[in-house]
């Protein structure tokens, strides 16, 4: 190794071990939500009624009136019988029946990183009752918007608009809109479903790849590849006739000079098939705009390869994402998170699925964070007759491209810069 390959490791390694610690808890996180899924599960209606602020106030009351006769401190049971009064006044906020009706509405469903997202909720009273009071929300994503609603007369109704904020690249579950009743100290909170939810598809960035990202297969219809085949349309040679082979197949003409029977073999021809391979392993990546910038990367190939009516394939380290079309495409990447219990890139080369080893061109978009050791091992688990291509992505680079035989290693420090590294590929 170089003095400066060490030196770029050294660099990086707080990063490296940061993402590490990063993996490592998040997977801890995870199996402890699984393993008490069932006890929140039972206790969520008093957990979603009672605030925090309702848990010290009761926990305290009871300490008080159990502390006070034992102590014999009478303004101790003075105190704890006050706060047992809040709790018994709270409940009188959060009793009876919220007659409304609400329906959210959003002006699109899939906006792109940056894009506005608008939308609209409307509130009606269908009662022949003037409804209270009230705070409505409803979550956008791990957030949640809050209107104040007006106290409503029969039949009257009552529209607000919002805006989604759309920095990050998500999947946001807008809604279920809820009407929240509480009493003046939040002590306890009483929410009412009021609509379903909908879903909101924040794409990544994406652009136009001159030429075409499947584009690196020549032949739009197919290409032939370097294996003989009984059956195809690109003609090969003539071979002797063995039991079991197509009639249809025999070269009569050939036959006749010969005077022994002689089939037609074909070189096999393969239909464009492209397929985009995202790293989800955290440790493969030392920044989070890294990941995002690989997942754009993804995007611009795949939609382009769509496009232009080519055969899409799509993976990431947890398995196969969707693909048959260009929103569904957009929508798996929106979705796309880091995956805890990702493997490396060897193993997931090892694992790809039949319909993706028929891929003309495999793109595999990864991070600084992937080794040249470790593509060289995951370009021997892929076919030998496709054409493999890595994309890191290293913010700040320079764009670039480097052979490790058949293998195409090319570098990316921009989105806008994917266009020069596809055309040194191609070159």
């Amino acid at each position: 190794m170089s003095l400066r390959s060490r030196a770029s490791a050294l660099r990086r390694l707080p990063a490296v071990l940061s993402r590490r610690r990063q993996a490592v808890t998040g997977q801890l996180r995870d199996d402890l939500a699984r393993r008490t899924q069932r006890l929140r599960t039972a206790v969520r209606p008093l957990t979603e009624t009672v605030t925090e602020a309702g848990w010290v106030v009761g926990v305290l009351a009871v300490a008080l009136l159990v502390a006070a006769p034992m102590l014999h401190w009478r303004e101790l049971l003075v105190a704890g019988a006050f706060l047992a009064l809040l709790l018994l006044i709270a409940v009188l906020f959060v009793i009876g029946r919220q007659p409304l009706a609400a329906r959210l509405d959003l002006a699109r469903d899939r906006v792109i990183v940056g894009e506005r997202a608008n939308g609209y909720l409307t509130l009606s009273n269908p009662t022949g009752r003037r409804s209270r009071q009230l705070v409505v929300e409803f979550p956008v994503g791990a957030g949640r918007a809050a209107f104040e609603l007006p106290s409503l007369a029969p039949g009257a109704v009552h529209e607000e608009l919002f805006a989604i904020p759309t920095a990050h690249r998500a999947v946001l579950d807008v809604g279920p809109v809820t009407a929240v009743r509480a009493d003046p100290l939040g002590l306890l909170r009483r929410e009412r479903r009021l609509s379903e939810m909908d879903t909101l598809y924040v794409h990544p960035k994406t652009l136009r790849v001159e030429g075409s990202a499947a584009g690196l297969v020549r032949d739009l219809e197919g290409r032939t590849v370097p294996k003989v085949s009984d059956n195809d349309v690109s003609f090969h040679a003539l071979r002797g006739y063995v039991a079991g082979d197509d009639r249809r197949h025999i070269h009569w003409k050939s036959s006749a000079k010969t005077g022994t029977l002689m089939v037609r073999q074909f070189e096999e021809t393969r239909r464009s098939h492209l397929l985009t391979m995202v790293s989800s392993r955290l440790e493969d990546y030392v920044s989070d705009d890294e990941f995002e910038l690989a997942i754009s990367i993804a995007g611009s190939l795949g939609t382009q390869a769509l496009a232009d009516g080519q055969q899409l394939s799509a993976a990431a380290s947890h398995g196969s994402l969707p693909s048959s079309s260009a929103q569904r495409f957009l929508d798996g990447l929106s979705g796309l998170t880091y995956d805890w219990k990702a493997k490396h890139l060897v193993d997931v080369a090892r694992y790809l699925s039949v319909d993706e080893l028929a891929a003309s061109v495999m793109v595999l978009c990864i991070g600084s964070g992937v080794s040249i050791t470790e593509l060289r091992r995951a370009r021997q688990y892929l076919p030998v007759d496709t054409r493999v291509i890595a994309v890191r992505c290293i913010l700040g680079e320079e764009p670039s491209v480097r052979w490790l035989g058949d293998l195409a290693v090319a570098t990316v420090g921009r989105l806008e810069e994917l266009g020069v590294a596809v055309r040194r590929v191609s070159a």
